[in-house]
């Protein structure tokens, strides 16, 4: 199996007990260990977490590289910093506050050994306070072709579980400002430049999520930064005009509907899941 870094970002409000957890599921429960950690510090952290931090330098330090940022830059730039520390092509993505599955980096690895492909991504199971209470799940396409058309009016890609060619990345012009979807806008412009997906129709990460995480992506703010980047991908060809109106004017409308009717639409989505 080809060697591959994980990479990671925590910034101050996060929680130490959820961060050792995240690792913990990375490197000790892991059929296949990475060969490196990269985890960059996305501005000053509170004492629980620089904690873990030291704890996880010292237990591997051959391993698990920190990257302090000197202020808090948010996901796109600090993930855009943490590839340059990245000594592997293959980099597999991590949220600091989920849990991946024992299998997940060999199943992926496996894939790239089979495939000329450039970016894995898989199925994540949801859960809000305990991990072994899974309360839906986030299923995208599986073949490439089915992902390009998915990716026309929403994220084809689960972020937290992703595993991607670094070159195939850089190429694209790697991670870049779009707040709350610089993902997103990340595999627009790689599905543009050539690159090539596929994901695993299997869960392989657990992500803390609820009501909570989808109200917190509503209002007037979240809204304008979805609409946003949706005439981004109109102007960069991916979308017709009447792709884009079809699809964004719609999520526009949803995202500023009142919080007790965005719950309600969670519990329905949640639901056919």
């Amino acid at each position: 199996m080809k060697p591959f870094s994980v990479l990671m970002s925590v910034y101050e409000k996060e929680k130490g007990e959820f961060l050792n957890r995240a690792l913990l599921s990375i490197y000790d429960e892991q059929i296949i260990k990475p060969n490196q950690i990269v985890l960059v510090e996305d501005g000053p952290l509170n004492d629980e977490l620089y904690a873990v931090i030291r704890l996880w330098q010292e237990k591997l330090p051959e391993i698990f590289t920190s990257v302090p940022l000197k202020k808090n830059v948010g996901l796109g730039d600090a993930l855009a910093s943490g590839m340059t520390h990245c000594q592997n092509d293959l980099i597999a993505r991590m949220d600091s506050d989920d849990v991946a599955m024992p299998n997940r980096f060999q199943k992926q690895l496996e894939i790239f050994h089979q495939m000329e492909i450039d970016v894995c991504g898989a199925t994540i199971g949801e859960f809000e306070y305990d991990e072994q209470q899974i309360d839906g799940y986030r299923k995208t396409p599986q073949h490439h072709d089915d992902i390009v058309q998915f990716a026309k009016s929403r994220n084809p890609i689960n972020h937290p579980v992703v595993m991607f060619k670094k070159s195939a990345v850089l190429k694209a012009g790697n991670y870049q400002k779009a707040l709350w979807m610089e993902d997103y806008f990340l595999w627009v412009r790689m599905i543009l430049d050539g690159a090539r997906f596929y994901n695993i129709p299997e869960m392989l990460l657990k992500m803390r999520a609820g009501k909570g995480q989808l109200l917190r992506r509503s209002g007037l703010k979240y809204a304008v930064n979805e609409f946003k980047t949706g005439w981004k991908f109109h102007q960069m060809g991916f979308l017709s005009l009447g792709e884009f109106v079809r699809v964004f004017i719609p999520k526009f409308m949803a995202r500023i509907l009142p919080k007790k009717m965005l719950a309600f639409v969670y519990t329905k989505m949640r639901s056919s899941f």
